[in-house]
């Protein structure tokens, strides 16, 4: 149990530390090898914004579900 619980903590950190890591590769690299940095950047930021769109309908589930077991 506990080991799945660091993969789970691990696998919250990916794409955080893509973001950062692209991010660190387009600072390091320049000319058009910057270009090779793209992907992971639009990857990562994707991933993080999946996350917060389904947190966020997940909540919004939740709540009317409170709402409705109050009536």
């Amino acid at each position: 149990m506990k080991e799945r619980a660091l993969l789970m903590r691990w696998l919250a950190l990916a794409a955080p530390l893509l973001v950062l890591l692209a991010l660190l590769a387009l600072l390091l690299r320049s000319g058009s090898s910057r270009l090779q940095a793209l992907p992971p950047l639009l990857i990562g930021s994707g991933m993080l914004l999946s996350s917060v769109v389904a947190r966020r309908r997940q909540r919004r589930q939740l709540l009317l579900a409170l709402r409705d077991s109050d009536a």
